[in-house]
């Protein structure tokens, strides 16, 4: 699992007694400052001097314990040391993590890297390296030496500069002091015993002039500032120029969300060995949006497709899609360009290649013998699209970090909070607004802390294998304790249930004793009118028996879809799963005679039978295979189809003036000569018929003696009217 960002809180296990329902949380022992000690994939940044090469220009089960076990920390220090291997000082004094919890974020952090140069490392140290080597050591103890050892580092350069204040202060302590950060109280003594004033200054580089002629600027004066190559092509000054003039709405949004993701995706991608500078085409691809949706179907804010993302270990199931995820879809993006780098061998061709694909950029290598993108741009093979993705995201970045630079004021920009979060372990699925009321939060809150949740609930999990909520930062002890007094009638358990033909919203919600409303608002839906065949469906059920009229969970679920506009159809208007769409053939449609008999042309409805209709005839089924040429021994009845009937006697026949939806039928009643009779059709209830025919349910119950309304049989025939 990618790393979690500095700002989240670790909140430290603590027991819940043996009827506890509610998960406990961890206390906050991240760093604030500084970051954990992290190491970089071997992967060469581009050297800082060359643009170019090759010469180119519901609650958890009842006695269940839940624990919180955060994430491995994540460094900020955004100055990387000049080797190809960066190492972050750990911040002095932070508070300690347990041997446990490091020793789980090893695990993950090996799987995330996969058969990277650190694999073949750790498997070239099985097989006899030296075994005092730290990086055979276990992350935890690892972290500790490093820490300690970057600890007695700056010690000593402090107490060379304290023992001989005249000497000037080497190129190592001036570095050891840019490492350390502005705020942490060891930089401070050192400045302090080398009364040196020019090291107190911010180490940010000097604001550059507003730039007025973009032809004539060298962006190699400043390509020291960046880990990623830069240049300035025609196509990157263009690009500037649409930020500046008519993108400058859409820039604006992505620098100030740019605020709230840079934080954790810069120390993700500097963990996973990519220039931290990266982050912009995540910029460039969805504005650093977490649920942009692109028209190829790729998601979230590095926007992969659907089997990219699988193949990188991006969950997508019915109840999560973790493309959008900014933490674990970063870490996927960290890999999956670090195999584009590896394979293609510049940064500008591996960007290309994450547009496009790899293979089309290799042959394009292959056919033109070199991998200077700018000349590879100008032959035919790469869609326009990658032509000028790479110069989108040069000037991105240029205009990212330098915005007064080119034009851009302070005032323009209305930058969002880092993200910051708590987390807590849930053994069961839990509604969103049940936890957000524990929490004492906003909902909203709780779905922009978890962006890849496709429901208004978690999924499934066990105490084994939980699932990890973010809530915001500071709630999760309330959410402990709020969620221990919550009663059954305040909780939700859920179900899933798959539309079959002939279903409706209305009878799914009366065979598990919910509401139409609560099913829509669990599964983000305004209405259904018509429910998608093999569309699986969240249905929300109450944990104890009060209904949406007496209170409880389910009667907030269903205030709340009624606030949120969700729009509820009448049972009568509701059209069955797999209707065919269109006017269909329904009920008796013609009649007409033949040699002096009446046939019937009969539009077969859902919940049809040859038995139905024969009833409704007053025919035998034989007779109706046999006028239709139905060889088979159980024939199937398609809704819409046509069938001939050659009624007997006196049967009373509606005609029909072509085709309709849901007609009435008048038939001959069995028994009851004259009398009105209605087959239950699959959906059905006694109110729709009775709405339709203009009696009351009661006296449906009476005149055919039915005592339970909720279990009568498709294909039913009933009487409507009085014997």
């Amino acid at each position: 699992m990618p790393p979690s960002p500095p700002g989240m809180r670790v909140l430290a296990a603590e027991e819940t007694r043996a009827m506890a329902t509610a998960p406990s949380v961890v206390k906050d022992t991240l760093p604030t400052s500084g970051g954990a000690v992290t190491k970089s994939e071997p992967v060469p940044p581009p050297s800082t001097g060359a643009a170019k090469t090759e010469g180119s220009a519901s609650s958890p089960a009842v006695g269940s314990t839940a624990q919180v076990v955060a994430p491995p920390g994540v460094g900020t220090a955004a100055t990387p040391a000049p080797s190809n291997t960066v190492k972050a000082p750990a911040s002095t004094g932070a508070g300690e993590v347990k041997a446990s919890v490091a020793g789980n974020a090893a695990a993950e952090d090996d799987k995330a890297d996969g058969d990277g140069p650190d694999a073949d490392d750790k498997r070239a140290g099985a097989n006899g390296a030296d075994a005092e080597d730290p990086d055979d050591e276990p992350e935890a103890t690892r972290e500790m030496v490093e820490s300690e050892s970057a600890e007695l580092e700056e010690l000593r350069a402090l107490e060379g500069a304290t023992l001989d204040p005249a000497a000037r202060p080497s190129a190592e302590v001036m570095q050891s002091l840019r490492r350390l950060g502005l705020a942490n109280p060891l930089r401070m003594r050192m400045l302090d015993a080398l009364e040196e004033p020019t090291f107190r200054e911010d180490d940010t580089p000097e604001q550059l002039p507003l730039i007025t002629n973009l032809a004539a600027f060298d962006v190699g004066l400043i390509q020291d500032r960046y880990d990623i190559p830069v240049e300035m092509q025609p196509l990157v000054a263009q690009y500037i120029q649409f930020f500046q003039g008519p993108g400058r709405r859409w820039f604006r949004k992505w620098m100030s969300r740019s605020a709230r993701y840079l934080p954790v995706m810069q120390p993700i991608l500097e963990k996973h060995g990519l220039p931290r500078d990266t982050v912009y085409l995540a910029m460039i691809e969805s504005g650093f949006s977490a649920h942009a949706y692109s028209w190829a179907h790729a998601s979230g804010p590095w926007q992969f497709i659907s089997s990219t993302g699988k193949q990188y270990g991006l969950k997508q199931d019915f109840w999560v899609d973790e493309r959008r995820d900014p933490i674990k879809a970063t870490g996927a993006a960290a890999t999956y360009l670090k195999d584009l780098y590896r394979e293609l061998g510049h940064w500008y061709l591996a960007w290309a290649g994450y547009n496009t694909g790899s293979g089309r950029v290799r042959r394009m290598v292959e056919r033109h013998g070199t991998k200077d993108f700018w000349v590879l741009s100008e032959e035919k093979g790469l869609a326009k699209e990658t032509k000028h993705y790479v110069p989108k995201l040069i000037a991105a970045a240029l205009v990212a970090k330098n915005p007064s630079a080119f034009g851009f004021s302070e005032q323009e920009f209305d930058y969002e909070q880092p993200l910051e979060f708590d987390v807590v372990e849930l053994t069961d699925a839990t509604d969103l607004d049940v936890v957000a009321r524990a929490a004492g939060v906003n909902i909203q809150d709780v779905q922009d802390l978890n962006p890849e949740l496709k429901r208004w609930c978690t999924p499934p999990a066990t105490a084994k294998n939980p699932y990890k909520l973010r809530l915001p930062t500071g709630s999760s002890p309330r959410f402990v304790e709020g969620f221990k007094k919550l009663s059954p009638a305040e909780r939700l358990t859920f179900r899933v249930h798959t539309v079959k033909r002939g279903d409706t919203l209305s009878q799914i919600a009366e065979r598990y004793g919910t509401a139409s409303e609560a099913i829509l608002q669990m599964n983000r839906l305004k209405s259904a009118r018509t429910l998608k065949l093999g569309t699986d469906l969240v249905i929300p059920v109450p944990a104890s028996k009060a209904g949406p009229t007496g209170g409880g969970a389910l009667a907030s679920k269903v205030a709340q879809a009624r606030r949120n506009g969700v729009v509820v159809h009448r049972p009568e208007d509701e059209v069955p799963a797999g209707t065919p769409k269109g006017p269909v053939a329904a009920g008796p449609v013609k009649t007409e005679t033949l040699n002096g008999r009446k046939r019937v042309t009969y539009g077969v409805q859902s919940g049809d039978s040859l038995w139905v209709i024969a009833t409704k005839f007053n025919v035998s089924v034989d007779d109706l295979k046999k006028w239709n040429n139905l060889r088979r021994r159980n024939p199937t009845l398609q809704v819409g189809s046509l069938v001939y009937v050659w009624p007997e006697g006196t049967s009373q026949v509606q005609e029909r003036a072509g085709t309709v939806v849901m007609a009435k039928q008048v038939a001959a009643n069995v028994g009851k000569p004259g009398g009105k009779v209605h087959a239950l059709a699959e959906g059905e209830t006694l109110w729709s018929v009775a709405q339709r025919y203009g009696v009351t349910v009661e006296d449906i119950m009476r005149w055919n003696n039915i005592k339970d309304h909720r279990t009568l049989p498709t294909g039913k025939v009933l009487s409507l009217s009085a014997p």
